[in-house]
């Protein structure tokens, strides 16, 4: 997923008070925290350091199990998928402090530490035909970080909205029989916005797996980015390049620059994405203009081909949260 903005460091509170033994082995584990590290060491040794471990359990009901030692989304559900003894591909998305398919509450790219991990897992498999009426289909896309583009929202009243059976929380497996597993949710976008008008396709979709009290939204979902509901503690960042970092809340700046952004990338590209708006936060809250915008974007998001009108406005609007314009 993509990295996130850079703050302020906290001292790592914890979400198990757990520390290392006196007389443990050296510091290991990469990911969700700091291993734990050796005590009563030599001389040069560091102070014991504290893991961070987080409980889960399963969407759909499960005993409760802790994971650690993850550094991003794909490692955290390889995790969750080890303490439940399941393949790591059943695993479609995780949400905080909710066992329902609360977009809202959608695990992104941060975790407060004191945030309960609900794993969603593969459900039934489904087939729908669906005709193209309208150039837009009334989906926004959101991906899990780790091979599976869902359905984060479906617009009342559009073509989506009318066939039963899709529902928010879907994986798009396939459009056509053409597999779209390990694809972005902006290349599912794509592929969806360029089937011509006035002809059907199939989709093939999987659904969330439920417990008997769950009942799966039709429409709506999430227009909020899918930030973590944090504990106010600080939280954990995850990123795709590098080590896991302990944050403290994003300023308020920050929070309106991400939904601006978020709000952007819905409206051009069909697509919601947190961690992709605050990245583009962090590269451009000290861009001066639109052209060194793009040339940061480019660099470091080149995949997306982002237009230009599209970077002319994530820059306004990146500059209207600057000075509080909503």
């Amino acid at each position: 997923m993509p990295l996130g903005l850079s703050r302020r460091k906290k001292p790592p509170p914890l979400v198990d008070n757990e520390e290392a033994a006196a007389g443990g082995g050296g510091g290991g584990g990469g990911g969700g925290g700091a291993g734990p590290a050796g005590g009563g060491a030599g001389p040069g040794a560091g102070p014991l350091r504290p893991r961070l471990v987080f409980h889960t359990q399963l969407a759909h009901g499960s005993p409760t199990g802790r994971v650690e030692g993850f550094s991003n989304v794909r490692e955290l559900y390889g995790k969750i998928a080890a303490a439940f003894g399941i393949p790591p591909a059943e695993v479609m998305f995780c949400t905080l402090n909710t066992h329902k398919v609360d977009m809202e509450k959608l695990l992104g790219g941060q975790i407060g530490l004191e945030d309960f991990i609900f794993a969603h897992t593969r459900g039934q498999r489904k087939r729908v035909e669906v005709f193209k009426s309208e150039e837009a289909l009334g989906l926004t896309i959101t991906d899990n970080g780790a091979g599976y583009a869902f359905i984060k929202r479906i617009r009342e009243g559009s073509v989506i909205a009318r066939i039963p059976g899709v529902g928010v929380g879907d994986v798009i497996e396939a459009i056509d029989g053409r597999s779209l597993v390990g694809a972005r949710h902006f290349e599912v976008a794509k592929a969806l916005k360029e089937l011509p008008r006035g002809r059907s396709f199939a989709l093939q979709l999987r659904e969330p797996r439920r417990a008997f009290d769950m009942i799966a939204p039709r429409a709506g979902g999430g227009r909020g980015g899918g930030t973590p509901m944090g504990s106010g503690r600080g939280t954990l960042r995850l990123r795709a390049h590098g080590p896991p970092t302990l944050e403290e809340q994003p300023s308020a700046f920050e929070e309106l620059a991400v939904a601006k952004v978020d709000d952007l990338l819905e409206s051009y590209m069909g697509i919601r994405d947190s961690e992709l708006a605050a990245t583009m936060v962090e590269l451009g809250r000290d861009a001066p203009d639109p052209d060194a915008l793009a040339q940061a974007l480019d660099s470091q998001l080149g995949d997306f081909a982002f237009p230009d009108e599209f970077v002319f406005d994530v820059w306004g609007a990146i500059g209207d949260a600057k000075v509080g314009r909503g």
